[in-house]
Parts: structure tokens; C-alpha cells; sequence
């Protein structure tokens, strides 16, 4: 028998043209995980307002980062996929889905050969555990097969933030770039509201205190202090002082409170504090898509440029870097 592996990434639209880009938002922002708020002011606003204003410009940007692949997002998960499935051999069948869109996660589930695979292992490809990623990958599998009369032995990996793979695989796609030949480093994660990290608070004790550099048991299930533990353990890979590194939080959505600092605040401070050349990692992200490609590496390079800075340097993100592959292997393997 063999162990099924399901890779799951976010989403991306089918293609960059309006239909298929607001198409995207609404089944995103219609996720109550993504917008907790109350579901008909959710619906009201993500159909109303969000998808109808934000479709057209955010075709537009799809259509500068597509490529002859198509999608960056969809192109380099299915290529791990791949790469994944030649590494791990025969007694593994290694598939990938969307949250959102296509390939979904239901299509894929029912593609399984279950005469041949007992037990199937999901791995979300968000390294720092959130309700509205993670949690929501989760609850979507949990969806779909409540209703199979036999259902497979399902294993989720949680969270791989510090995990020592992923660690090594960033690392080794951030030395070719010399970290210290740079004046600042920048480690952007993508931001979150600040009630969503307080709803995953058992404590009481979140957004208190700088509680995220002094993370423990308390603070285990909150994003922002993962974010936190990813950089610490990135910036000593590579040797970077506590003193050159910066860690924020882009792509913010609305005027409710979001995690700070926030990504294109501290790039006008740092170009206006004469910070001439900065390197800029972004270890949410296990493939470069939007995010990566046109926030930091069009739009943010344009504020820091505006603000005084000179150069911005994007890592790339893990892709299909071999490093990375392997560190796939371990979780699909632990």
C-alpha cells in the first residue's frame, strides 16, 4: 500500500483576465476563516465592494507577473509536486490542490487510488500555522470526507516554521545573495489582523508585552510569533546581527487593526534613515506569486526608492530549489 501526499498552497486565478480574477477573490473572501466577521456583512462586502473594485486592478498585476507557464503560484507548486514524487519513489503518490480554485482540494481527494493508498498526509504549504491558511486547508478536508462512507488515514503537518529543512532550504537560497554585503535585511511576512492572532490566544497573553521575541508554550499557536521564530533562526543560517535585521508584515486588506510593524511603513524609515542597499526575504511564502514578485518586488521597491534607499534585493523564494525538495521529503516522511 501506499501513502498518499497531498500538497495544498493557496490559490491563484484560472488566468489574469477580470472574470477570472474577481471569480478568485469572492471564493477567497467568502472564507470565513479569511473575513471573520458576520457572514452577511461579509458576503456584502466581498461582493459589493472588495471583488467588484479590486478585480480589475488586481487583473492587471496577474497579468504582469503571469508567464508562459501561466501562474508563478500554480506553475512552481505542481513542479514540486513532481519533483516530490521522483524523490520519494514508488511507495508514494504525491498530488498538489488549491484552497481556492483549481486544482480544488475535492477534485484531488477523489483522485487518489484508494485500492492503493491507505493513508494519505496533507501538507499545507504555509510554514507558519494560521487559522486562515493552515486551519482553513484543515477544515475544507475535514468538509470533504465527512462524507465518505471509508475514509483513509489522514495526517496533517501543522506548521513547519522551525523546521530544520525548510530552515536550511531558505538559507541556502539567501547566502548566493551575500546578506552581509547588505546595509539592512528584511524579513516581510504576509500580515494578518490582530483579531484573528488574539482568537488564537489560549493565554491572553498575545500582542502583550513583546511577547513574540520572548515566544514559549503561550504563544505556540500564534502566526505572529512564528514569524518571529522563522526569522531568529534564518538570520543565525546566515549569521545577520539582531542589530541589521527588521521583521514586518505586508498585504494588508482593510481598516481593522493588523499585525505591525507594517512592511512599506518601515522601508520609507529605512530609506529615509540613509539605508541605501537592503535584501528582502519573505519565508511565508513557499513559492514566489504575487506577492513576492509584484508587492516587494515592484511596488516596495518603488517606496523604498521614493524614500531615499537605492537598491531592493528580493530572495527568491524556495520553488523548486533541490534544498527544498528535500526538506519536503522529511515532512512528507516524519
Amino acid at each position: 500500500m501506499k501513502t498518499g501526499i497531498l500538497l495544498v498552497n493557496l490559490g491563484t486565478p484560472d488566468s489574469p483576465s477580470v472574470p477570472d480574477v474577481r471569480k478568485y477573490l469572492r471564493e477567497f473572501l467568502s472564507d470565513p476563516r479569511v473575513i471573520d466577521i458576520n457572514p452577511v456583512s461579509r458576503f456584502m462586502l466581498v461582493n459589493f465592494i472588495i471583488a467588484p473594485i479590486r478585480a480589475p486592478k488586481s487583473a492587471k498585476l496577474y497579468r504582469e507577473v503571469w508567464t508562459k507557464n501561466g501562474s508563478p503560484l500554480l506553475w512552481y507548486t505542481s513542479l514540486q509536486a513532481k519533483l516530490l514524487q521522483e524523490k520519494l519513489g514508488n511507495k508514494y503518490e504525491v498530488k498538489f490542490a488549491m484552497r481556492y480554485q483549481s486544482p480544488s482540494i475535492e477534485s484531488v481527494l477523489n483522485s487518489f487510488d484508494f485500492k492503493s493508498v491507505n493513508k494519505i498526509k496533507v501538507i499545507p504549504l504555509f510554514p507558519q500555522y494560521a487559522s486562515a491558511s493552515t486551519g482553513s486547508v484543515y477544515e475544507e478536508i475535514m468538509r470533504i470526507t465527512s462524507t465518505w462512507q471509508i475514509t483513509p488515514s489522514i495526517e496533517f503537518v501543522r506548521s513547519f516554521a522551525e523546521d530544520e529543512g525548510f530552515i536550511h532550504a531558505f538559507a541556502e537560497i539567501g547566502k548566493k545573495h551575500q546578506p552581509e554585503n547588505y546595509d539592512h535585511v528584511l524579513f516581510s511576512y504576509h500580515g494578518l489582523p490582530e483579531r484573528q492572532i488574539k482568537k488564537a490566544d489560549a493565554y491572553n497573553y498575545c500582542l502583550t508585552n513583546q511577547c513574540c521575541e520572548n515566544a514559549g508554550e503561550a504563544q505556540r499557536s500564534c502566526y505572529r510569533a512564528q514569524c518571529f521564530k522563522t526569522t531568529k533562526l534564518l538570520a543565525a543560517k546566515l549569521n545577520i546581527p539582531d542589530s541589521k535585521y527588521t521583521i514586518c508584515f505586508q498585504s494588508r486588506l482593510g481598516r481593522s487593526a493588523w499585525i505591525q510593524p507594517f512592511t512599506d511603513e518601515v522601508l520609507r524609515d529605512l530609506g529615509s534613515k540613509k539605508i541605501k542597499r537592503l535584501l528582502v526575504f519573505s519565508p511565508a511564502f513557499t513559492s514566489d506569486c504575487l506577492e513576492t514578485i509584484q508587492e516587494i518586488g515592484v511596488e516596495y521597491k518603488k517606496i523604498f526608492r521614493d524614500s531615499g534607499g537605492e537598491e531592493l534585493t528580493l530572495v527568491e523564494s524556495l520553488n523548486d530549489s533541490p534544498a527544498w525538495i528535500d526538506a519536503l521529503a522529511g515532512l512528507a516522511t516524519a
